[in-house]
């Protein structure tokens, strides 16, 4: 089976009106798709040795922290969609805790009022020890291996500490990070050192060595989990906190807890659409979305037509205005998921739709987080699959470099919301609310189609949910799926990518909507095509450094000998 006739909507596939900057990769035996070459690398190392995916996919986001360390560390949280072999989906919660420190008023709000609503006084939030949260992701990465995967961690670090300990090759990617937040690194002793050398940002093409943290590594490979909840490097950040005016303590380390949680599971066009549930918006809301496109032919108005831009935006708009009053953790805020992933509520929604006029959509039910991520998808040959997006936040988080360990913190305190009494608020131990869309699609016949994810704050799940309306609806390979341009709408503005037409733009404007054109729209889609002949199709989108490793081939037939000379 080739990739362009592995998606199979009813009209067949039509021509795109983009062209794909990049190749997909096809395997037999597994895949591998992350952001980076060398995370890639490391997975399908694993892979290559006998692992599996939650192998490969660990190895992968270890290896991420090295070359990708403006994105995701192990003091940063996020989520991993599981679909084991024997067809079973778990979801693992990493994500970060609010400190027990924390309260709803800890920070001095800037602003009531869009677009300054999450802005504090300093930045508190958003830069320096007290936007740090409660790490989750070293424990969640240890927990998946744990229960799922097949390795020990000491292997499944070692290509992480070797790349730290020998170095990498910065790539332009990374240097154009760096110098957006060139005047938050220098604040950093440890970050300057490493990022801005002779005070200007690394230059492409530059060996970054990472020595410390190549230590850290190691220490967590011999010790686990226990290096960071409860030893050195806990000790390490416990310490730094204290000295500078964080609020995290012992206490917090010792009391995270990893959280497995089933997903979201919605219909559409006959597949079966999984995402995580809350506190991550997208399995919910993607389900919701798509309950309200199925209502409309999506197919035959085509993709990129002012229609199809239409309907997408409008189903963004009162996903949002759902979003900002019921998505949240479920521990201490009662989430309305049946009500919102429910058919009938779509209908409702739907019928208020004007195909010839945008609206401002108002909550139907009762009751800003940074673009700075990373994802890996992974599948072997036995059917698990890894769908898992990581991060540290904001770009290089909170800017805080533990002293000694080459840690990373994150400023994961920016996503609750600064103000007081609300759902999004900040209470002690609370999780923080995520758009992260791990998301997996099942076919009619039960049998896994696609798992994709992405990073991109905000933009992540609606991203998500165009990529399954390109692959179910308009029939695209999966490397034009993740490829795609993309739209995105909050309720405000309507950010399109440079690549639609200006005749769209003027027939978008005639509706209401108010334009603005963007480069890109979140980051770099990384997907797995899975066809009915066990061909896995892996692609990876333009929009960051994404590379994509198949592996095929296998072992000797058995019986066979050579008995040559």
């Amino acid at each position: 089976m080739t990739e362009s006739n592995q998606a199979s909507p009813a009209r067949g596939r039509r021509a795109t009106p983009f062209a794909c900057e990049k190749r997909s990769a096809l395997g037999s035996r597994g895949m591998v798709v992350t952001n980076h070459p060398l995370a890639s690398a490391a997975g399908a190392e694993m892979l290559l040795g006998g692992g599996n995916a939650v192998d490969a996919a660990v190895a992968s986001l270890f290896a991420l922290t090295v070359v990708e360390p403006m994105m995701v560390g192990v003091l940063g949280g996020g989520v991993a969609h599981i679909r084991l072999a024997d067809g079973r989906h778990v979801v693992v919660d990493g994500l970060s805790t609010a400190p027990r420190a924390a309260h709803g008023a800890m920070y001095e709000t800037v602003s009531d009022e869009l677009p300054r609503y999450r802005e504090t006084r300093d930045r508190a939030n958003s830069v320096g020890p007290l936007a740090i949260a409660v790490p989750g992701a070293l424990a969640g990465w240890c927990h998946a291996l744990e229960q799922h995967g097949t390795a020990s961690l000491a292997d499944v670090v070692a290509p992480a500490a070797r790349l730290a300990r020998r170095g990498f090759v910065a790539t332009p990617y990374l240097s154009d990070c760096v110098a957006d937040m060139a005047a938050d690194v220098a604040r950093d002793a440890g970050l300057a050192a490493l990022f801005l050398p002779d005070g200007a940002p690394v230059a492409a093409g530059t060996r970054i060595r990472q020595p410390e943290y190549a230590e850290s590594l190691d220490l967590i490979g011999a010790r686990g989990p226990s290096a960071l909840y409860g030893g050195q490097l806990g000790d390490a950040l416990v310490t730094a906190m204290a000295r500078t005016g964080g609020i995290i303590d012992a206490a917090d380390l010792d009391g995270y807890r990893v959280v497995e949680r089933a997903p979201v599971v919605g219909t559409y066009r006959g597949h079966e659409i999984l995402g995580p549930p809350p506190p991550a918006s997208s399995g919910v809301h993607v389900v919701q979305m798509l309950n309200v496109l199925e209502g409309f032919d999506i197919g035959a108005l085509g993709f990129g037509s002012a229609d199809t831009v239409h309907l997408l935006a409008e189903a963004m708009k009162l996903a949002f205005a759902d979003r900002a009053v019921a998505t949240a953790d479920p521990a201490f805020v009662d989430v309305p998921v049946a009500r919102l992933t429910d058919k009938g509520y779509a209908a409702e929604r739907r019928a208020l739709v004007d195909l010839a006029r945008t609206r401002r959509w108002q909550p139907g039910i009762a009751a800003g987080e940074s673009d700075c991520t990373t994802h890996v998808t992974v599948a072997d040959s036995e059917g698990n699959v890894v769908a898992s997006t990581q991060t540290i936040n904001g770009l290089f988080g909170a800017c805080v470099q533990i002293p000694g360990t080459g840690m990373i913190a994150n400023n994961y305190m920016f996503n609750f919301d600064p103000h007081p009494g609300l759902a999004l608020s900040i209470e002690p131990g609370k999780r923080v609310f995520t758009s992260m869309a791990p998301m997996m699609v099942r076919a009619p016949n039960g049998r896994l189609r696609y798992a994709l994810g992405l990073p991109g704050g905000l933009r992540i799940f609606p991203s998500a949910m165009q990529a399954l309306v390109n692959l179910l609806d308009h029939g695209m390979t999966v490397q034009e799926a993740v490829e795609a341009p993309r739209i995105w709408t909050e309720g405000g503005d309507l950010e399109v990518e440079s690549a639609f037409s200006d005749a769209l733009v003027s027939d978008l404007e005639r509706r209401g909507h108010i334009v603005q054109r963007v480069r890109r729209i979140a980051g770099g889609m990384s997907a797995v095509a899975f066809g009915d002949d066990g061909t896995l199709t892996g692609a990876a989108c333009w929009r960051a450094d994404g590379t994509p490793v198949g592996i095929a081939g296998g072992l000797a037939r058995a019986g066979v000998r050579f008995s040559g000379v």
